[in-house]
């Protein structure tokens, strides 16, 4: 049986990953002066919402590997941006917090970031964006629920 091609023209999923991709450059040039990269950014913006966070619940969260996410920890504790404790106050976890410079940095982060994302939605109307924001939701977690077989 040969699978049809799928049309890139009306591909959700490709005109998703041209989006994705088209922001995480934007992104990626935009957080370059300030000498960060997203995964470090999105390091930080989960730590400036939810201080304490673990290694694992960061990864998950910034949408990388647990290895990865520890480089990306040593990386932005050794610039002085966060801190954890040398042990762990109860199990195994590592709670980390942004120090003042890294709750400054990520201040600065965040315009910049916020920025890019205002570019990328300026052609939108904002019921439009918040369409957006709300269909992408709905996509999401439409994978958590179980598949639905043809019938």
């Amino acid at each position: 049986m040969t699978q049809e091609p799928v049309d890139l023209d009306s591909s959700v999923g490709y005109a998703l990953k041209q989006a994705a991709t088209a922001l995480r450059g934007a992104m990626d040039a935009a957080l370059r002066p300030l000498e960060l990269s997203v995964p470090q950014y999105s390091c930080l913006e989960l730590l400036g919402q939810r201080p304490g966070l673990s290694a694992a619940d960061l990864a998950r969260g910034a949408f990388v590997t647990r290895q990865s996410m520890h480089a990306v920890l040593r990386g932005l504790e050794d610039r002085g941006l966060l801190a954890r404790p040398t042990t762990a106050p109860h199990g195994r976890a590592l709670p980390t917090e942004l120090t003042e410079q890294g709750a400054d940095l990520l201040r600065r982060a965040s315009r910049v970031v916020a920025a890019v994302e205002r570019r990328m939605l300026h052609a939108l109307t904002a019921d439009r964006a918040a369409r957006l924001r709300e269909d992408l939701a709905a996509c999401a977690a439409a994978f958590d629920q179980p598949p639905v077989t043809p019938g």
